[in-house]
């Protein structure tokens, strides 16, 4: 993928492509509705594919299955490109445009330009333009667009008319099979019990109990050691 230019004049540039992390693929997901990775496939990988909103509450990965869209699209030979929306809030057409003759297009977290009338009309145009020109496109948002809080009438039809994936949140099993996965990939020894007590005293945010997992990969690689219950417990403290 490609890094989108930044404007002229000195202004900050957008972080428009990336290079997803490797953790963020479709394959490492957890949890999804039956049949939504198989849609989103399709969208990364074949042209006049259905586009497709995806909505969950915070830490339901979203963006995780935003970037590892533009990861298959990548592997495919497809141009592949992701926008936060809330980087581009106030200037979303400048940072809309700047993705034209992409492929493959995430916006990810509508939310963040609801109720910004410019930034909506620049995402209604956007829409318009990238289904004349054949981009597969893939929003994701906090909420189904009749719940957004969007003032502009016209582009909330427009987003209604994509498939939708709600993605639910995920139970203690799924938080389990999360860190699981995780710590395999990183080849990270995981005790079951480590991993109940981690669940029981970091809490059930999700975003925190990677950050935890990542720290113990650095702690365990330097030790030497299995992620055990005093191992764990020891790290905990001495943050």
């Amino acid at each position: 993928m490609n890094t989108a230019a930044g404007p002229s004049g000195g202004t900050p540039q957008l972080p428009l492509a990336l290079r997803p992390p490797p953790d963020q693929r479709f394959e490492s997901y957890v949890g999804a509705p039956d049949g939504a990775l198989a849609q989103l496939r399709a969208l990364a990988t074949r042209p006049a594919a259905d586009w497709i909103y995806l909505a969950g509450a915070a830490r339901t990965g979203k963006t995780h299955l935003a970037l590892a869209l533009c990861a298959a699209a990548g592997q495919a030979g497809r141009r592949a490109a992701y926008l936060p929306a809330a980087a581009g809030a106030g200037r979303m057409r400048e940072a809309l445009e700047a993705l034209d003759g992409h492929d493959v297009i995430a916006v990810d977290g509508l939310e963040a330009v609801a109720d910004a009338r410019d930034d909506e009309v620049a995402l209604f145009d956007f829409h318009n333009r990238a289904r004349a020109a054949g981009i597969g496109v893939l929003y994701t948002a906090a909420a189904l667009p009749d719940e957004l809080g969007l003032v502009l009438p016209d582009l909330r039809s427009r987003l209604s008319q994509c498939a939708r994936i709600v993605l639910p949140a995920l139970d203690d099993e799924g938080r389990r099979e999360v860190l699981r996965d995780r710590a395999r990939r990183r080849g990270l020894v995981l005790e079951e019990a480590a991993l109940d007590w981690l669940l029981t005293r970091s809490g059930r945010d999700l975003g925190n109990l990677i950050a935890v997992l990542e720290k113990l990969d650095r702690e365990s690689l330097a030790a030497q050691r299995r992620v055990t219950v005093p191992f764990l417990r020891r790290v905990l403290e001495a943050r």
